[in-house]
């Protein structure tokens, strides 16, 4: 068996992550061996197919915000993912990471 791409991996750290809990893109790359790499997490993300078992909903940035623009379709799909898993937003739609940042 080869090397583990870096998509790979991040899939494997985003897999782990339990639902009620979100990490950043940063956290994800740090935790993939790829510190620095946030936008690959992303990119990586983005690459996955829609009927996807990994729960990319659970990647916020390090703002505690969800990445898409605010009130788009997968913007609204994320939140609402989010919320069903126990997750709550304040009044400005930022979940707060301390409360809610997983550490693995």
């Amino acid at each position: 068996m080869g090397k583990k791409t870096n998509y790979q991996v991040i899939y494997e750290v985003v897999n782990r992550i339990p639902a009620g809990k979100v990490a950043t893109y940063g956290q994800i790359a740090m935790l993939a061996g790829i510190p620095g790499q946030a936008r690959q997490v992303g990119y990586a993300l983005h690459r996955l197919p829609s009927q996807t078992s990994i729960p990319w909903q659970r990647v916020i940035n390090s703002k505690g915000r969800i990445s898409f623009a605010e009130g788009s379709a997968i913007w609204n799909m994320q939140k609402v993912i989010l919320q069903s898993e126990g997750i709550q937003f304040d009044r400005t739609n930022t979940i707060s990471l301390r409360k809610y940042q997983w550490k693995p």
